[in-house]
């Protein structure tokens, strides 16, 4: 397959050679592999689901696609929307784009990434970022009530949305509005094996406070609710309590009051508990089966939640009233149609909830009346189904992709046929599928399935699904697109896969298989009239807005309209809606059924081929002209092809672009010139073109390389040339200096010798032997006069804490230097000592005392250094009473401080007052004034201290001492360094021996 330069295989598949399905998947998978997940059609864009977060998006690749046009850079979404932004904007075309695909395979990411881009590039400003933000907070709302966890993805979305997104004449937003699609609203009371209810219960459950699940009368285990499959409770990657809280802020964010957030939360948490409602069997009087609730417990709950009475609520589930022009008749419901009921009542209130949420949305992003705007659509909806068991529901979805690809064919045709008619091309008629005939099987007022079903709904008399599918049988018994068991009999055609129950329609996408076992029940939708009353008459706002036909003064006996009346009315709005604007489509693939990246199953992939009908797309593309480009872009990609238009061109792009292709002598036929563009036909030629320029490249690039090289080489030359000559010059240079050099040496030696000659002549006849002597002695002396002298001039300060002092100028002088330092020094510190007063001189003597006892040891001695120490701390001038307990001949009290002791017993202390004396230390009440203990310092044997900042210490006594039969001393004291110096002193002068002082860690 031959490849354009720098991609992974084909980017457009209209250039596709051979197009077959084969080729098709193998492009698709070669570029999936190198993680090349975008392909075009043309203008539509084909994404496959990478399960995984790919560097290619962001800011820095937002402004790279914003800056180009659709095919200069590689396929991908941001190019797409670049061009629906640009051309909306620009030339004032509203745009669409549509969104297809199956389940997993990435169609929500898809439409976020299109929003993302649309508000990075719009305009700025106050007004327009709280638009773009109340635009993008819209999806995790969404999210929470509309998607859900399904075997085939973990983010599935179960209903479809269309969201038109309202700009100015400026291109900035204004605001939208979201219409949503058939909400799978089974899922309320259902789910299938590996499959989660609607994210926002189990979000709910998970991340609501204590105080609003208790509000809400909830509790936090997800087992507890029938409508929750207790199998799958949580899911890889989704954390369901932050993301309840990041839609709180959304909805928030979006316009929602506190109050209407609540009362969505207790809407959803009624909806929870309903699924706890059991219904058990009764018998009226008559013998009639009946039923009843059999726990009135979940009924007033739910009453008091939403302001309903249990008793009315229990009656309309377990009863239900036929009211005609003339009567009212009351018929008791089985269990079997009160579980009908309850569940239709549940997935009737969740559905009608849906709804008004989308709708609170866009009152909030709706645009004002009057304001002239552009529209960009963004259609996000389920792709084609073929499921192994096909319902009501896959029915209806294919019908809408049915709608889908006509318009999808009708448009491309038509955007085809004006391109050619404003390049002035002349348009061929274009054969193709038209699926005009399936869509009119289905849709037609009176003779479509959609018709039938509706008349058999409403038909009086039995009615069965049985009897719907026979009235099919009847009318589209020679219908080429539609096949059952009685149409196969009749035709004397086998086939074991069709069931009695089923018929066949031959879609676009191939053929689906439909059970119509339910369809009458699934298109009745019907929720008894006594239900919607009650909800009516709840004493809720929300709840009872969500039923207006419960209020008997609106009350109608006219049937509502069907389900599948609905979404065909829908689907017309909806292909209208399309119809005026002008489309852009990405169709997204699922390479692999368990959502794990680098995997592609080729059959999965073929099959969702078939279903997005890639081929059919493709030859609707390739029907005229498979490629055409502006005129610019194509003469300068292949203008080095001709030499009269390499390397310069002056002339017109269109006449450049005749002389390309006329020097390649090309088939006329393969070519058209338009009045803008040229068209190539065929994909081959486009291929011949390339292939053309690879080669011109290759010979371009040869010239390249040897005019480079024989200017690198002529470079080379002149620049070794230079370097040679500088070398010769400065070598030269070098060896005069040198020779020069010698020279000189030699000279200077020559002079040194003829100078001493002389100087010694001199010498021996002018001085005596004992002249040197002399002279030495004279220098020395005066060396010793000048630093002395010097010296003298220069001596530091007379503070003794100042230790500078000048350095010798002589070595010889050196000792003598130090000698002179030192005796300064002595000097200085006698000088100082001498201005000193006794008093002074003491307590240096203790701080002296106090460094060598504790510097270095104890931790809370630095801190006592630059404090004087004072000796009272306790006023003992002032106190009479404690200057008698001293006695009369040991002179002064040395200290004075209140202390506590420690009592080694039970570890409390009790304050006391110390006195240290000349012979004694005495401890005495602080009350009672009295001493209380005595000790000779000749007892004491020693002290201990900590090494930390605290002030216990402890005094220990010796044994032969009165005192010291008791034990030692636990003291504390605030100032135990002062103490235990004077203690220290007053033991040395009193007894001749140094006292014990001991620091230890503990």
């Amino acid at each position: 397959m031959p490849l354009l330069d720098g991609s992974v295989g084909v980017e457009d598949l209209v250039l596709l050679e051979p197009l077959v399905e084969e080729s098709l998947l193998k492009n698709l998978q070669l570029r999936y592999e190198s993680k090349e997940i975008y392909t075009y059609i043309g203008n539509v864009v084909i994404s496959v689901n990478p399960y995984q977060q790919l560097p290619i998006y962001g800011p820095e690749f937002i402004a790279k696609y914003r800056d180009y046009t659709f095919y200069e850079l590689k396929p991908h979404i941001y190019a797409l929307a670049n061009v629906a932004y640009q051309s909306l904007r620009d030339r004032d075309r509203d745009q669409c784009i549509l969104i297809t695909g199956e389940s997993g395979s990435g169609k929500t990411e898809a439409s976020k990434l299109v929003m993302s881009y649309v508000a990075a590039i719009c305009g700025k400003g106050e007004q327009v970022n709280s638009v773009k933000e109340q635009l993008l907070q819209s999806n995790p709302v969404l999210e929470a009530f509309g998607n859900a966890k399904t075997i085939r993805n973990n983010n599935s979305s179960r209903f479809g949305k269309y969201m038109d997104i309202e700009f100015d004449f400026k291109g900035s937003p204004l605001g939208g509005v979201i219409t949503n699609y058939l909400l799978e609203k089974s899922r309320v009371v259902k789910q299938l094996k590996g499959e989660r209810n609607f994210h926002i219960f189990y979000q709910l459950l998970a991340g609501a406070d204590a105080q609003l699940l208790k509000a809400l009368k909830l509790e936090r285990d997800t087992t507890g609710y029938a409508y929750l499959n207790q199998e799958v409770s949580r899911v890889d990657g989704l954390d369901d309590a932050s993301s309840f809280r990041d839609v709180q802020s959304a909805m928030a964010v979006i316009g929602f009051s506190e109050e209407e957030i609540q009362q969505v939360l207790e809407v959803t948490s009624m909806v929870l508990k309903l699924g706890n409602v059991l219904v058990a069997d009764e018998f009226q009087a008559n013998g009639t089966p009946a039923s009843g609730i059999r726990d009135g417990r979940g009924i007033r709950e739910i009453g008091e939640t939403v302001g309903l009475n249990s008793e009315e609520l229990e009656r309309a589930l377990c009863s239900r009233t036929m009211e005609t022009a003339k009567e009212k008749v009351v018929t008791a419901l089985n269990v079997m149609q009160a579980q009908y009921a309850r569940d239709a009542l549940a997935k009737n209130v969740y559905s009608r909830l849906f709804d008004w949420i989308v709708n609170r949305i866009n009152e909030s992003i709706k645009v004002g009346i009057g304001e002239k705007k552009k529209v960009m659509g963004v259609l996000d909806i389920y792709g084609f189904e073929i499921l192994e068991d096909n319902s009501f529901e896959q029915f209806v979805i294919n019908y809408c992709n049915e709608k889908l690809q006509q318009v999808f064919i009708e448009m491309t045709l038509k955007e085809e046929q004006e391109e050619y008619e404003r390049e002035g091309i002349p348009w061929t008629k274009v054969d193709y599928f038209d699926n005009g005939i399936i869509c009119n099987l289905i849709e037609h007022n009176q003779r479509g399935i959609l018709a039938m079903l509706d008349e058999e709904c409403l038909r009086p008399g039995v009615v069965s699904d049985s009897t719907f599918l026979a009235k099919l049988n009847q009318l589209f018994s020679k219908h080429g697109h539609y096949e059952s068991k009685v149409t196969q009999n009749a035709q004397r055609q086998y086939d074991h896969t069709m069931g009695l129950s089923c018929f066949r329609i031959c879609h676009y996408a191939g053929k689906v298989t439909y059970n119509v076992t339910n369809f009458i029940d699934k298109n009745n939708d019907l929720l008894f009239r006594d239900l919607s009353q009650a909800m009516w008459k709840a004493q809720h706002p929300l709840l009872q807005s969500l039923f207006p036909e419960g209020n008997p003064k609106q009350a109608s006996l006219k049937r509502p309209p069907t389900a599948g009346a609905q979404f065909k009315s829908s689907v017309a709005i909806l292909m209208k809606n399309l119809y005026s604007k002008n489309p852009n489509y990405i169709r997204c693939i699922k390479p692999n059924e368990h959502q794990q990246r680098g995997q592609f199953s080729s059959d999965l992939v073929a099959t969702q081929a078939r279903y997005l009908g890639l081929l059919e797309n493709v030859r609707v593309r390739r029907a005229g002209y498979a490629h055409r480009q502006g005129y610019g872009p194509f003469l300068e990609r292949y203008r080095l092809l001709s030499r009269s238009t390499w390397p310069h061109w002056n002339g017109g792009d269109r006449e450049g672009v005749e002389k390309v292709l006329g020097e390649l002598s090309m088939s006329s036929g393969e070519l058209a010139f338009g009045k803008t563009k040229i068209f190539i036909r065929s994909p081959k030629t486009l291929f011949y073109l390339e292939e053309q320029r690879r080669l011109r490249l290759q010979q371009l690039a040869t010239l390249i390389q040897k005019i480079y090289r024989g200017w690198r080489c002529r470079t080379h030359y002149q620049l070794m040339r230079k370097s040679q000559i500088l070398i010769s010059a400065w070598f030269r240079g070098n060896v005069q200096k040198k020779h020069y050099g010698k020279i000189k040496a030699s000279v200077l030696l020559i002079q040194a010798f003829v100078r001493g000659w002389k100087a010694r002549k001199n010498y021996r006849k002018y001085f005596r032997s004992e002249a040197a002597l002399t002279l030495a002695d004279f220098i020395y002396k005066s060396m010793v006069q000048k630093f002395l002298l010097g010296l003298k001039n220069n001596l530091p300060s007379t503070n003794i804490l100042d230790k500078t002092w000048p350095a010798a100028p002589y070595k010889c002088l050196s000792t003598a230097n130090q000698e002179l330092q030192q005796l300064f020094y002595r000097w200085k510190c006698k000088k100082f000592r001498d201005q000193l007063s006794p008093k002074q001189v003491e307590i240096l003597r203790e701080k002296l005392c106090a460094s060598e006892l504790f510097k270095g040891k104890k931790a809370s001695y630095p801190q006592s250094v630059p404090i004087p120490f004072c000796g009272d701390y306790i006023g003992l001038q002032g106190n009479p009473k404690l200057q008698k307990l001293k006695g009369g001949e040991e002179g002064p009290v040395l200290m004075a401080e209140a202390v506590k002791k420690v009592n080694r017993g039970n570890g409390k202390t009790s304050s006391r007052i110390l006195l240290l004396t000349k012979g004694h230390v005495i401890l005495t009440d602080t009350k009672k004034s009295q001493a209380k203990i005595v000790i000779g310092l000749d007892n004491v044997a020693g002290v201990s201290v900590t090494s930390f900042k605290d002030g216990l210490f402890s005094l220990h006594l010796s044994e032969m001492s009165s005192v010291g039969s008791k034990g030692d001393f636990l003291l504390v004291s605030e100032h135990v360094i002062e103490l235990l110096t004077k203690m220290y002193r007053a033991v040395l002068d009193a007894t001749q021996r140094q006292l014990a002082v001991t620091v230890t860690e503990k």
